[in-house]
């Protein structure tokens, strides 16, 4: 099956955690968001599905997924629906349900980490709410961000298959989530991430496994992978990350 994803184009955003499982697995998919509009792709294919135009069951906001007939929004629902067909999770439910749960504290810690930079809204710009930005960040640096991440060290540490991935004993959805979540914290926090990492050698070596995982590897190294950058979720503001 090809998989079609949609998600704006210009940004990584949520829509990179999806992209990861689908190059990961080697799955044929569209990126119909980065496509031509001249082709029914683009932003209007987008907007098509958002109004309602092209589904009785209009997704809220991207990313959304299409599988066959099926449409599947929410990046932890769409990598629930997806792993078991990519070979991205073992079949015992138990480790289906902990993934997903995990999975959705990463969702909890991307909104926050997006709430840096957008503490008062996302209709303003970065600019509007600077100094509001900068009190949530000193917060987020010396509470949110250690706790989230010493959390997911603690699973790593607590697995009783081995501290190599988060669920089981095998590569799954989850590690790819925490990689690409570690990775645009590196971008958008250096110094932060500098300080906190050595005491995280576990969350550390997942994100070089993951990183050095052959398909991984070349999609990183072409051009469908897009830099980060200050449209995105994961921005740098040198002043956000305790900057002088």
């Amino acid at each position: 099956m090809r998989y079609e994803l949609f998600y704006w184009p210009g940004i990584q955003g949520r829509g990179e955690y999806v992209r990861l499982a689908l190059e990961d697995a080697g799955a044929e998919y569209l990126d119909v968001g980065r496509g031509s509009p001249d082709q029914d792709q683009g932003v209007p294919a987008l907007e098509m599905y958002l109004s309602g135009d092209a589904t009785p069951r209009p997704p809220f906001a991207p990313p959304f997924l299409k599988a066959g007939d099926r449409v599947i929004s929410h990046v932890a629902n769409i990598l629930r629906f997806l792993a078991p067909r990519l070979g991205l999770i073992d079949e015992d439910e138990d480790q289906r349900d902990w993934a997903h749960g995990l999975q959705l504290t990463l969702t909890d810690f991307v909104a926050e980490i997006h709430d840096v930079h957008h503490p008062l809204s996302s209709t303003l710009y970065y600019e509007d709410q600077r100094d509001e930005a900068g009190r949530r960040a000193e917060l987020f640096r010396r509470h949110r961000l250690p706790r989230f991440l010493e959390y997911f060290e603690q699973v790593l540490e607590q697995n009783p298959r081995g501290a190599e991935h988060l669920v089981g004993e095998r590569h799954s959805y989850v590690d790819l989530s925490l990689f690409q979540t570690v990775t645009g914290l590196r971008y958008a926090f250096p110094r932060a991430m500098r300080q906190l990492e050595p005491d995280l050698p576990k969350i550390d070596a997942l994100v070089a496994r993951v990183g050095e995982r052959d398909r991984i590897r070349a999609y990183l190294n072409s051009e469908r992978r897009q830099p980060f950058n200050e449209e995105g979720i994961f921005r740098h503001y040198p002043e956000l990350d305790g900057e002088p």
